[in-house]
């Protein structure tokens, strides 16, 4: 798909191959920094590194710093999970590579800096590339830094392997869940499995509270409303011939609206509370807050549908009828800045069943000059409509 120059797509390569090679987990990421530093400074582009610990943010000015402002965002980081994808390419450092793609963000937010610092003659360019997405929350930070205060619109691809090259998602509303974590400490009494009268059993209040929670979602929540309670980590016990003491079970709640949200946590509360006062345990239950649900504005939706329109063609635009249940730490920016998270098709052939965050995840590159250019047309048509209006 020859959507940008033959050089440049092959440069964009160069770069993903790189990164992937030399992954970095969240707030790890400084030779990430240091060559995309490096490069957006041979495109002559004024780059600060260090921005939210290792983030880099760039400017391409075309007007004195007057002028709307738009940003565009790459996260960098990468997952702690071993490469098994044989690539030539693969993963150098034990233990870590780049399972969702971040690597390829990185390098078509360059390209789509390259096109613009070129093409762009009004208005003001944010190059956000923000660490530490994966769980850390690196949006936030980005945030705090104060180097978005003047961005009027902000838009991101995320890479994508449910869908073909040449395919782009870009639709308004809620299109990713809220992503809440929870922990449940149970203690009981211990004891020897031969006098069970004598104890509190915690994994038998365990598993009452495993069972019980699946009941919030299929008898308690709309379902109409996406949501999801999952348990996907149990600890108890020492020795198969005791009661055991103490359990725990760690687990994360999925859902798109607010008040679900606020349903949910309630009925864990109370399932857990009448669980340990049926057993006579002490049970305790923690919320840890994750990343708001993403909700793309509608005004950032249509320009980023009309980019894809202009670039490619309206053929080239799928709808979703359900949002994601994944999370996605943009939803920060979106709390502040109107904007527009794009799903980038990048199905490889060999790979389309293969889901990100796995040992053999890798995508299509064709997929970066579609996205170079995506970034590009939407950030240069958004200053159009702000200098109109």
């Amino acid at each position: 798909m020859n959507i940008v120059s033959k050089e440049l797509f092959q440069h964009m390569v160069r770069i993903r191959r790189q990164i992937h090679k030399h992954p970095e987990l969240g707030y790890q990421e400084e030779n990430t920094a240091a060559i995309i530093t490096e490069e957006l400074e041979k495109l002559g582009i004024k780059a600060t590194a260090g921005i939210a610990k290792t983030g880099v943010i760039g400017r391409i000015d075309t007007t004195n710093n007057t002028g709307p402002v738009v940003a565009l965002r790459a996260d960098m980081d990468a997952i702690a999970i071993h490469e098994e994808t044989g690539l030539e390419f693969a993963s150098e450092v034990k233990g870590v590579m780049h399972a969702c793609g971040h690597d390829g963000h990185v390098a078509m937010l360059i390209g789509a800096a390259a096109i613009l610092k070129q093409t762009l003659k009004t208005g003001n360019i944010i190059l956000v590339f923000q660490p530490a997405e994966e769980g850390e929350g690196g949006a936030l930070k980005i945030m705090e830094s104060g180097h978005l205060d003047d961005a009027k619109a902000i838009y991101a691809c995320h890479l994508d392997r449910h869908f073909k090259v040449g395919q782009l998602v870009a639709q308004k509303g809620t299109i990713s869940a809220f992503t809440e974590r929870f922990e449940i400490s149970i203690k009981g009494r211990g004891g020897h499995v031969a006098q069970p009268h004598d104890t509190v059993d915690a994994i038998v209040v365990a598993s009452l509270i495993v069972m019980s929670l699946q009941t919030i979602v299929s008898r308690e929540v709309n379902p109409m409303h996406p949501s999801i309670v999952s348990v996907g980590q149990i600890e108890g016990g020492t020795v198969p011939n005791a009661v055991a003491e103490t359990a725990w079970l760690h687990g994360t709640i999925r859902t798109t609206e607010e008040h679900v949200r606020n349903q949910i946590i309630a009925g864990i509360k109370r399932i857990v509370s009448a669980a340990g006062k049926l057993h006579n345990a002490d049970v305790k239950v923690d919320i840890i807050k994750g990343y708001p649900a993403v909700t793309n504005t509608c005004n950032e939706s249509e320009i980023a549908r009309t980019a894809v329109k202009n670039i490619i063609g309206e053929e080239a635009l799928v709808d979703t009828q359900f949002a994601s249940m994944g999370g996605e730490d943009f939803s920060f920016y979106l709390e502040k800045i109107p904007g527009c998270l794009v799903r980038l098709g990048a199905q490889k052939e060999g790979f389309a069943n293969i889901p990100a965050h796995s040992s053999t995840f890798d995508f299509d590159e064709n997929a970066l000059g579609v996205g170079a250019a995506f970034l590009a047309e939407a950030a240069k048509l958004t200053i159009d409509h702000l200098e109109k209006s």
